[in-house]
């Protein structure tokens, strides 16, 4: 159990506490260093200890707040009359940011593979924000999957997400290797099977996917990195 300091962009809190999540197996197939395994470990087991969020979902939603324009937590954020008016896709939901926007009366949840998200079935720019956490990876194509996001917002409207991302190498597609599966690796779920290793590239899907801002939000670089995409326009 190891303690960390970092301020959370859910809750406020400033105690966080971490615990190892990586397995020997994944490490091997991911053909992780001792370093990557260790940014990797604290990106997805280090937690706050007052909301449950681990320091990607603190990275998403300071991606979240940045989009919004509101500098208080997410929960507080929730709270307001902004965001009741926000149009909010949640694609799998994300610890502590859900629950603090589910009872918004623009929020719509639509978790993956249920919702495909390479043909979802929304219409043409009927969202504000969009927000995904560690999905995109098991998606087969990323690229794709982001222009759907980028088709079903509003002009002015942002994309949030996060992936596990190792920074000292290129992303690469897991087609021809092993299965590799993320959570229990006794289910062999198909919806945690890793179709894409993210590396320090990951922004160019997004450019591809059309957009044409982005930003990254780092916590406690490199162990944990969310994306923002802003939909300039619909062309």
């Amino acid at each position: 159990m190891i303690h960390t300091s970092a301020t959370c962009s859910i809750c406020g809190g400033g105690s966080f506490t971490s615990h190892k999540v990586l397995w020997p197996a994944l490490i091997a197939e991911w053909q992780l260093s001792e370093t990557e395994a260790a940014y990797i470990d604290e990106q997805q087991g280090c937690a706050c200890d007052g909301c449950g969020a681990n320091l990607r979902v603190v990275a998403l939603g300071d991606a979240v707040r940045r989009a919004t324009g509101f500098d208080k937590t997410i929960r507080a954020f929730g709270e307001t009359p902004e965001a009741a008016r926000l149009r909010i896709l949640d694609l799998n939901g994300a610890p502590a940011i859900s629950p603090a926007l589910a009872a918004l009366p623009e929020y719509v949840r639509a978790d993956y593979p249920k919702v495909d998200m390479l043909a979802m079935p929304f219409a043409d720019g009927v969202f504000d924000l969009v927000i995904h956490s560690d999905t995109l990876e098991h998606v087969p194509h990323p690229v794709r999957a982001l222009q759907e996001c980028r088709r079903v917002l509003a002009p002015g409207g942002s994309l949030c997400f996060t992936v596990p991302v190792v920074v000292g190498r290129l992303t690469r597609n897991r087609d021809g290797l092993p299965k590799s599966y993320h959570g229990d690796p006794a289910t062999c779920a198909e919806d945690l099977l890793v179709q894409t290793e993210f590396g320090a590239d990951a922004w160019r899907f997004l450019f591809e996917a059309g957009f044409r801002e982005i930003a990254m939000h780092a916590v406690k670089y490199p162990a944990a990195i969310a994306f923002r995409a802003i939909q300039i326009s619909m062309d």
